[in-house]
Formats: C-alpha cells, structure tokens, sequence
C-alpha cells in the first residue's frame, strides 16, 4: 500500500472503552484529529485544538491495524474539518471495520460515506455553542445515526426536550441525553427524563467513570 495518500493532522490514536452512544461499553480504536472550529464552555479535550502531527491515512490504517480491533471512532476535535477525513473512512471500509465519526453538527454530515455511523452532537445552550449548529443536518439524518445531548442543566434539558420533539428526532434517529460531567448529578437527568416518558437513552461518559483521573488516551 503506498504512502502516497492525503495526509490528516493526528492528536492521538489509542485503544480504549467506548464511553458514550448506544455502543458504549465496547473496545474501539479512537483516531482523534486535530481541530476544532467550537468552544463548548465544558469541553474535555481542549488539547487536540492545535496538538497533532501529519500521518498518511495509510499510516493512521497500519497504527490501527496494530490493536487488532474492528471497532474505529474518528473523533476529534471536530473531525469534518479536515477534507481528508473521507480518504481515511474509504480505507477503513475497504479493510471491513465498523466505523463511527463523532461531529459536533456545525458541518454538513452528508461529507461521510453512508456506511458510517454518525454521533452527531446538538449543542445545548449551556454550551455556548448553540448557534453554531448546521439545523439542515437533521433532515441528513439516517436511522443508523445518533443524536446526542450533552446537558449542564434544567434549563439545557428543557431545550433538549423541545427540540427532539419540534424535530420528530426519535422518529430519525437513536437519541441520547448525557450529562456535562461535574456540571450536574446523573440521577437527576435520570429522573427528568423518566418522570418525563421521555423515548430517549440516558447515556454516562463510561471512561470518566473508569478513568477518573486520566485525561488523554481514553
């Protein structure tokens, strides 16, 4: 395979839980680009704005290969700004695994090939970020993809509440209300949303739990 191919700017590769979307829970390669053109006011990877060297799509395919998984997460950062993206997902397909690209919803998702699966954020106003969202993604939705809320608070949970029903997102998608870690208790939002019948997943960031005191590699 030659190394000719596009090169993406490269934060970290690791191995490690998939901590949050209806996957959670299983062992996934994450491939976290460099990048982002958001600042969620809770954001946990502040490191991978600027951090990262080049890699060929061929070099970030052999790193992976290397940790004998079938489970890939493109993340970043916001992985969409980075063109190259693609080039790397049609290798991946071409080696048979199954890929998830994580994107916080301020750019067209209709970039990624259909075989992937989309998380796709929305942000909520304790973000600062709302304004930022690309709402034409909604109508990109496939069944195969997730939407996710990350919460802060009443007032985020109640926005989050009006949007998926203005939108009919259950109906588009699988949806899924986290909380900000450290912003607010689990059980509340828990209790929200059954107090609610809310027909969406209530979701944790596993790898806080795990690892509470390491910040990269997870």
């Amino acid at each position: 395979m030659s190394n000719n191919t596009p090169l993406l700017r490269v934060n970290e590769i690791f191995k490690s839980i998939q901590g949050e979307s209806s996957y959670a829970g299983i062992p996934c390669v994450f491939v976290r680009l460099t990048g982002c053109n958001l600042r969620c006011s809770y954001c946990d990877t502040t490191y991978a704005y600027d951090e990262g060297a080049e890699m060929s799509a061929c070099e970030i395919l052999k790193t992976i290969k290397g940790y004998g998984c079938k489970n890939v997460c493109v993340t970043g950062g916001e992985p969409l700004l980075q063109n190259s993206v693609t080039k790397l997902i049609d290798l991946l397909k071409k080696s048979h695994y199954k890929i998830f690209v994580e994107t916080g919803g301020s750019i067209n998702i209709d970039m990624l090939p259909k075989a992937v699966t989309r998380i796709m954020d929305i942000k909520c106003p304790d973000s600062g970020m709302e304004k930022e969202m690309d709402w034409d993604n909604i109508d990109r939705l496939k069944s195969s993809d997730e939407v996710k809320f990350i919460i802060s608070s009443k007032k985020d949970y109640e926005w989050a509440k009006r949007i998926t029903r203005k939108y009919k997102l259950t109906d588009r998608a699988q949806i899924l209300f986290g909380v900000a870690y450290g912003r607010m208790k689990p059980k509340t939002l828990a209790g929200w949303i059954l107090k609610d019948n809310l027909e969406v997943r209530f979701q944790l960031q596993l790898q806080k739990y795990i690892w509470p005191d390491k910040v990269r590699g997870v």
